[in-house]
């Protein structure tokens, strides 16, 4: 299994050779620098590390100029990314998995590093797994987090949207756990699986998945392969 790290830019609407109106959700990804090779015999797996972003450098000389705002790639990241051949570090790093293929002999790709991954990996019709973080909504309570009925909203009751009572005083006198409370809901990696690719864009480095994924606008999702 091979995939790429991308950009989700949002929603839109395509037509396929039918004519039919497809929901697609669209992934920006540029090529994606291979910064580092596991083989599967070091480590039991085989798997690529790819990179996506440019992180910032600090200033080479820092005489009579102030503190630099904002978050510095370290020397580490540098060092780790100048063996690729890059001049900068990249933003995100990734891991993928190349020997979990389905299959009796599925054959495994094999890459070095300074390799490029790009979205020709992909054509149509390929089904894939999309991971993501969902959006962050904070501290919620049981009507949006688990999506909870509420009390009556009239009648003199005062409990619209109260969680109730949360379990019973004699018998087990505790609260049951896995017991549906308010608390932070989202900002959770979330896998879809099954999707379909509907279009490649490969002059512009975008993907059209069917249906949506999880993740705010610019968020950062991995597309990989599945049988």
């Amino acid at each position: 299994m091979i995939g790429i790290i991308g950009k989700k830019l949002g929603m839109t609407q395509v037509f396929n050779d039918q004519g039919q109106q497809i929901p697609v959700t669209v992934v920006e990804a540029p090529p994606n620098p291979v910064l580092g090779v596991t083989a599967k015999e070091k480590a039991g797996f085989a798997s690529v590390q790819l990179g996506y972003g440019q992180q910032r450098t600090a200033r080479e000389s820092k005489k009579g100029e102030g503190k630099p705002r904002g978050r510095r790639a370290t020397r580490a990241e540098l060092g780790h990314a100048k063996k690729a051949g890059l001049e900068y570090a990249p933003k995100v790093l990734r891991s993928f998995r190349l020997d979990d293929a389905p299959g009796k002999n599925p054959e495994i790709p094999s890459y070095k590093v300074g390799d490029v991954v790009n979205v020709g990996v992909f054509a149509p019709g390929d089904q894939v797994k999309v991971t993501g973080t969902s959006k962050g909504r904070g501290f919620q309570g049981i009507v949006k987090r688990h999506s909870a009925g509420g009390g009556p909203n009239t009648h003199g009751n005062t409990k619209h949207r109260r969680p109730g009572s949360v379990g019973p005083g004699t018998d087990p006198s505790r609260v049951i756990k896995g017991k549906r409370m308010p608390g932070h809901y989202g900002a959770a990696r979330h896998t879809q699986t099954h999707l379909r690719i509907e279009k490649v864009d490969a002059e512009r480095n975008l993907i059209y998945i069917r249906g949506s994924v999880a993740g705010p606008t610019n968020g950062i999702v991995l597309v990989r392969k599945q049988s």
